[in-house]
């Protein structure tokens, strides 16, 4: 599913004007219109209950007008405030405004804070309130009487329906920009924006629904958006029904590094993942000393014990054992667990150079990464970086709060620049592609807030990645199926206290239901 950001949106809206001939004020029409119609099936007391719009002057606030005009021809009681002087309203949403009078809908003139402050009493008496306050152009810190009336309704604790997006979402990356208007429901038009899909934004827009306003496809296409929401849908048909006469043979071998003391829980969890994922073969390379100890960790996975270090740290002497291991090998998954001992980043450095089949890198691979990221550019073969945002940081050489600011941008321009896919693990996990393109996952919850979550997500990619699917494919499927698996325990057991291995465990029954739904 197509996501905009807020300028595509507005070359769409132009284009659709001027060169396709829709007025403005027809898709201001068809946006208010479409609004209430999902406001009243959203809200099924709403001809019992009085209804505040709070609009700016704006076109976000032209909707709220087209709104209110239609809430009162459902004899619905409604009053507009309006953030401004009518003097400084203008253009279509001027034209919408001057409609009310005649159906008199009272329109109160709160431009400043000692104004909003008079009203405040007999704002308390709305039941309902429509927010179309600022829209998706907001970049900027909320200040002044919007920051004072975003803050007064959350306080009144009353059901709030958004135009577009809720006031003091950034709709670009769903940042609160000082303050915003906590939704029980969204009314967007034409398309998602980033902002209600990902982390805050999407968890102040409440129930979201689309709202079509006859924009063509072919003016969407031509302005070539580069993000996308995961659905369902498009995860059910990139998986594969497998063929009657599989065997292990047929369905893909992979190469797991990993492991060193203290830390065989993060091999094990990668290997068996990769095997829950429907991987035929993993063999798992480990530190010697080690061996023993994964043999019974993993009872379907082969192990291969490797050269390490005094400290029982991989050494980088084992290079021509993993390079003779990668032979037959359909992915290489490097990093769970392996520590960043200065001969094992000389063991990973080596294999990022010679690999010539697809790499999933996690944890303290990233971490090893981080210091050399211009030997990303000399990889022979295509790769997957799966970082938490502490990793990501690293691997960019910034902060934590500069990548969660702007996680979008933040992956794709790792990924265009180094020619890798990421995945940026979170609320809202972004895909990123060397092309550009962006994907944003739906699935998952704070319960996975756990050990070893990211282990178990590298197993199930690189374990796709084995089994013949492209790594792009292969990262859209693994992140989606990881979060589906913990919101299948999150509605068994609640919303916390579920482990990494009994999500992986989930795995195969996500799988089933969407293969089910392929097969009839």
């Amino acid at each position: 599913m197509i996501i905009v950001t807020a300028r595509e949106m507005q070359q769409m809206d132009r284009l659709t004007i001027e060169s396709f001939g829709i007025p403005g004020r027809i898709l201001m029409e068809l946006a208010g219109s479409g609004a209430v119609r999902f406001m009243l099936e959203k809200f099924s007391d709403l001809q019992n209950c009085r209804v505040g719009v709070v609009a700016g002057r704006g076109n976000n606030g032209g909707d709220g007008f087209v709104m209110a005009r239609y809430l009162s021809q459902e004899k619905i009681p409604v009053t507009v405030y309006l953030l401004s002087a009518k003097t400084k309203v203008q253009g279509d949403a001027k034209a919408n405004l001057d409609l009310l009078p005649a159906l008199d809908i009272e329109v109160i003139e709160m431009p400043d804070a000692t104004i909003f402050r008079k009203h405040k009493a007999a704002m308390h008496r709305q039941d309902v309130w429509v927010d179309a306050v600022l829209g998706t152009g907001l970049k900027s810190e909320v200040k002044g009487v919007y920051r004072d009336v975003i803050e007064f309704i959350n306080r009144l604790n009353k059901p709030v329906f958004a135009v577009d997006i809720p006031s003091g979402i950034n709709s670009d990356t769903g940042q609160v920009c000082g303050a915003a208007v906590q939704a029980t429901a969204t009314a967007t038009f034409a398309f998602a924006k980033a902002g209600h899909v990902i982390s805050p934004g999407a968890q102040y827009r409440g129930d979201l629904k689309i709202v079509e306003i006859g924009i063509p496809r072919f003016i969407a296409d031509s302005v070539s958006p580069r993000q996308y929401l995961l659905t369902e849908a498009a995860i059910r048909s990139a998986i594969l029904p497998r063929t009657p006469n599989a065997h292990n043979g047929t369905s893909g071998h992979l190469l797991v590094i990993s492991g060193s003391p203290g830390k065989t829980g993060a091999a094990a969890m990668t290997a068996m993942a990769a095997m829950r994922s429907g991987a035929g073969l993993v063999t798992l390379g480990v530190p010697e000393s080690l061996n023993a100890v994964l043999e019974t960790q993993v009872l379907e996975a082969m192990t291969y014990a490797l050269p390490e270090t005094h400290d029982g740290m991989l050494d980088s002497a084992g290079l021509d054992a993993v390079l003779r291991l990668m032979a037959g090998k359909k992915c290489l998954a490097l990093g769970p667990g392996i520590g960043t001992a200065p001969e094992t980043q000389q063991l990973i450095f080596s294999l990022l150079g010679k690999s010539r089949i697809p790499l999933v890198i996690d944890a303290d691979g990233l971490n090893l990464l981080s210091q050399q990221p211009e030997i990303l550019k000399q990889l022979r073969a295509p790769a997957v970086l799966t970082p938490h945002p502490g990793e990501m940081a690293r691997l960019c050489g910034t902060s934590v709060r500069e990548v969660q600011e702007d996680r979008i941008q933040c992956a794709r321009r790792f990924s265009e620049r180094y020619g890798v896919h990421v995945v940026l693990k979170g609320a809202g996990t972004v895909i990123s592609h060397p092309d550009g393109r962006v994907f944003i996952n739906p699935t998952g919850n704070s319960g996975m807030a756990s050990g070893g979550m990211g282990d178990v997500l590298t197993g199930l990619i690189a374990g796709f990645i084995a089994q013949g699917y492209a790594p792009e494919v292969a990262a859209h499927i693994g992140v989606y199926l990881h979060g589906a698996a913990a919101d299948a325990l999150f509605r068994q057991k609640g919303p916390m206290g579920f482990l990494a291995s009994e999500v992986m465990e989930a795995v195969p029954g996500q799988i089933q239901h969407l293969v089910k739904c392929v097969c009839g």
